[in-house]
This record gives C-alpha cells, sequence and structure tokens, in this order.
C-alpha cells in the first residue's frame, strides 16, 4: 500500500470515528451528562492515564521502526507488552480507592475501577496492530479504530439513556478496548505471545525506556491540570476545562491525527535507503499546518457560538477556555513526529532532555497561573505552546536536517491561510452578530466562506499542502467529473 493510499484510509476511519465520537458526546452533554459528571469521570481517567499510557511501552515504535523483525524479537515484544501493560492495570486497579479519599468523592471508586479494568485488555491489541501499521495495513487499522469508535459510542450512549451518567463515559471505555482487541486479533490472524520469551530484548527497553521518559512528560504536562483544578476548584471545572480541551484535540485528531501513524513505517524506508529526510518532512509539517491552523484558529474565533449551538447554556463556561486551548492546539502541530524522527534516527538522549526542560516549563507556567483561575490556566497552555514550538522545531531542524529559511517559508504560509481562513467570522461579527448571539447560519456562513478563501490562498501562496490535497481529491474528481471519451 503507498503512503498516499495508508494516508487515505486513515483519514476516512478518522473522519468514521470522530463523527461517531463527536455525536455521541454531544448527544450526552445535552441530555445525559453535566459539568460535574464530566468532571468525575475526567479526574479518573486523567489520574489513571498517568501510568496506563505506559502500557505500550515503545512496543508499537519498536514494530513500526525495527528492521529485521524475527519471530524471537516479535514473541519478546508481545511477551513484554503483556507483562508490563497487566502490571500497569493491576496498578490501576490499587489507585482506585486511595483516589476516591483524596478527592473526598466516593464516586470516583466505581468509575475508576471500571476504567481500570479496561486496561487489562490493551496488550492484546498492541501487537497486533503495531504489525498492520509496519505492513502500511492501513485498512485493518481502520477497521480496528471504526470498531472500537462504535463500541465506545452505542454503549456510552445506552448506559447514558439509562441513567448511569458519569459511568456510562466508563463503561464506553471499557467497551471499546474490549472491541479493539478482539478486531486487532482477527485482523492480524490471531496473534499469540505462546510460548513466551524474551530473547533479544536489548533493543525493545532500549525503546521502552526512552518511551517511558516520553510518555510520562507528555501525561503530566497535559493531565496535571486537570487534577488541579479538580482539587482546588472541583469537577465542575474540571468537566468546563475538560469539555474545552477535548474540543480543541478532537479537531486535531480528526484532521491529522491518524495520519501521524502512517509517516514512522513511510520514513523508516526513506532511513533505510539512505535517503534525505529534510525535504519529505518539511511537506508533512506543510501539510500538518496548512490544515490544522485554520481549522483551529476558526474554532478559537467561533468558540463562544459553537459551545452555544453544540452543548447549551450549561456549558457556556467552556468558551472561553476553548479559546486559548484551540490557539495552543496550533502550536502543538507545528512540529509533527517530534518524538517519532529522533527516536527512528537514535537521538534518544537529546529528545529525553527536551522533554524534561519542557516538562519543567509547563509546570512552572501551571504554578503561576494557578491563583488566577481557570481562564488564567488555559491560557498558561498557549504560552507552554509557543516554548514547546521553540524547543522542538529546533531540535529537529539539526536532526532531520532543514534550513530555517525554508522552515518559515511553509510556517508563513500557512499562517496566511490561516488568516484568511478566520476573515469571514470576524467580518461576519461586524456586520452580523456578536459572538454571544450568532447562530447556526452565521457559524455556516463563516465556515464555507473560510473554506473558500483557504482553499484560494492555498493556491494563490503555491502552498506545498495544495498540491498533496488535490492528488488526495484527485480519484473522487475522477468520479464525479469523468473525462470524455
Amino acid at each position: 500500500m503507498t503512503v498516499r493510499k495508508a494516508a487515505t484510509w486513515a483519514m476516512s476511519a478518522q473522519y468514521f470515528s470522530f463523527v461517531l465520537q463527536f455525536v455521541a458526546s454531544l448527544i450526552l452533554a445535552r441530555y445525559f451528562i453535566s459539568p460535574t459528571q464530566l468532571g468525575v469521570f475526567s479526574i479518573a481517567f486523567a489520574a489513571l492515564s498517568l501510568i496506563a499510557f505506559l502500557q505500550d511501552f515503545g512496543v508499537t515504535r519498536y514494530l513500526c521502526g525495527e528492521k529485521d523483525l524475527g519471530p524471537d524479537k516479535l514473541r519478546t515484544a508481545f511477551t513484554v507488552s503483556l507483562t508490563i501493560s497487566w502490571a500497569i492495570a493491576a496498578l490501576c486497579v490499587a489507585l482506585a480507592w486511595p483516589l476516591a479519599a483524596f478527592y473526598e468523592n466516593e464516586r470516583l471508586l466505581p468509575i475508576t475501577l471500571v476504567i481500570a479494568a479496561s486496561y487489562f485488555m490493551v496488550p492484546i491489541a498492541i501487537v497486533p496492530q503495531a504489525l498492520r501499521q509496519r505492513d502500511l495495513d492501513f485498512r485493518s487499522s481502520a477497521m480496528i479504530d471504526m470498531g472500537a469508535a462504535a463500541a465506545n459510542a452505542m454503549v456510552s450512549l445506552y448506559l447514558g439513556w439509562k441513567g448511569y451518567g458519569a459511568m456510562a463515559l466508563a463503561g464506553g471505555a471499557l467497551a471499546q478496548q474490549f472491541a479493539r482487541a478482539l478486531i486487532a486479533q482477527w485482523r492480524a490472524g490471531w496473534v499469540a505471545p505462546w510460548p513466551l520469551s524474551f530473547a533479544e530484548p536489548g533493543r525493545l527497553f532500549s525503546f521502552g525506556g526512552t518511551n517511558t521518559v516520553l510518555v510520562t512528560c507528555f501525561l503530566v504536562s497535559s493531565r496535571v491540570p486537570e487534577l488541579l483544578i479538580g482539587r482546588m476548584l472541583g469537577p465542575a471545572a474540571v468537566g468546563l476545562f475538560a469539555r474545552a480541551g477535548g474540543l480543541a484535540l478532537q479537531l486535531r485528531v480528526l484532521l491529522v491525527g491518524a495520519v501521524s501513524g502512517v509517516f514512522f513505517p513511510a520514513f523508516r524506508k526513506l532511513r533505510d535507503n539512505g535517503e534525505p529526510l529534510g525535504p519529505p518532512y518539511l511537506r508533512v509539517v506543510a501539510a500538518f499546518t496548512a490544515i490544522m491552523w485554520p481549522a483551529l484558529a476558526g474554532l478559537a474565533v467561533l468558540a463562544e457560538p459553537t459551545v452555544h449551538l453544540l452543548y447549551g447554556e450549561k456549558w457556556m463556561g467552556s468558551a472561553s477556555l476553548l479559546f486559548w486551548l484551540a490557539l495552543a492546539q496550533m502550536c502543538f502541530v507545528s512540529a509533527p513526529m517530534n518524538a517519532d524522527l529522533p527516536i527512528l534516527l537514535d537521538e534518544k538522549r537529546e529528545l529525553i532532555v527536551r522533554n524534561v526542560v519542557d516538562l519543567v516549563l509547563a509546570l512552572v507556567l501551571l504554578a503561576l497561573a494557578v491563583p488566577y483561575g481557570l481562564e488564567a490556566i488555559a491560557a498558561s497552555r498557549l504560552a507552554h505552546g509557543l516554548l514547546w514550538m521553540a524547543n522542538f522545531s529546533s531540535f529537529l531542524k539539526r536532526v532531520v536536517g532543514y534550513t530555517w529559511a525554508d522552515w518559515f517559508s511553509v510556517q508563513l504560509r500557512s499562517l496566511a491561510v490561516a488568516g484568511l481562513a478566520v476573515l469571514p467570522a470576524l467580518v461576519f461579527y461586524r456586520l452580523w452578530d456578536g459572538p454571544a448571539d450568532a447562530g447556526f447560519l452565521q457559524i455556516l456562513a463563516s465556515a464555507g466562506c473560510g473554506v473558500l478563501l483557504w482553499l484560494a490562498g492555498l493556491a494563490a501562496l503555491r502552498h506545498t499542502a495544495f498540491t498533496e490535497i488535490m492528488a488526495i481529491l484527485a480519484p473522487l474528481r475522477k468520479k464525479l467529473m469523468p473525462t470524455a471519451s
């Protein structure tokens, strides 16, 4: 499968999954889940994810990036994944009681236990899904992701309708992991770790150690705000922050999250063939920023009417938070593959140092913002994003090999088309209704005109992403407008 076709499969799965998850979250938020209930779930999920996300232990990157992957290495990877993942899942179960006691909230206990139970299924899916990605079989990866998303949405909605509140979200998470494990095993031909083996574990543990540090830094940086808000301001405030952050993150994942996994095995092949990585990497940067910056900037500008339209009056406290968090996400897409490529090129030591520095900066900014309230905490994420952008773009420049002139050329063009994309929304605020009164038609008109200006800007500036977008849309154009014979 070609990289472009793999990306198309990945994007299709992401769109399907996003629609399911978005519609489910919309229905739950409007009819079945309150900010306080979402906050309780978010506290449990944020606390457990600080250790649960270590379950992968770098196995996915190892399997996708290993040049010579024989049966012994495969069994070792599965054995290590199973051992570490189940140990972490058991630890999550044990943490349920102290977590509920720390937050003095008895509702946390059953929700935490259900979330922890879902983690026992994670290692069953890690190896088979990584093998599908290694072979660029993103048709199978698409089926895995879509099936898991469907299971989550259906179970969450059913339990929400039955009045289970926050437990509906935990039940959906459990169903998602069961479905992911089952479908991944089916698509990989029922891969098993038997007989257990620890042959040739050295390189895998090298990946695992690096992955542990990286994931820990990322999770502490991203999850501590919710945990701190929960302790200081209560579950309702966590619910508002989680709703805003989740919407911004959903948009990012929708547009570029799926294709990120496509590029790692593709760059592995370029590395193995001795080809330069700088030019193809800048094309990836161009595609990410040209698509994500306009979308996230538009979400920031339209935050207030969007929250009101989608979630209703009880969630309006998240609108100002969404503005800052959407802008912060723009920074985090400016240097894609910031961990994948250094690992692929054996730059693990400096990668760890850069991540530790980034974590310290994030925590310092958070500590400075906490006394000033929820919106200041959200604004601190943008400040952190700008520092993150400077930190990793300079690192990747040295590792991958590109010039500042080429990098700034890509970024400035993407920034220009982002400005064009949000221009209609700003004009309509002046000529039509302001943010507090803008309705569906105004949002739709702002988005539609923004897309047209965005495309015109891409073409006029000869943006690299325009060629890639046209190439992806070429099969659709042929079907809709076949050439006359």
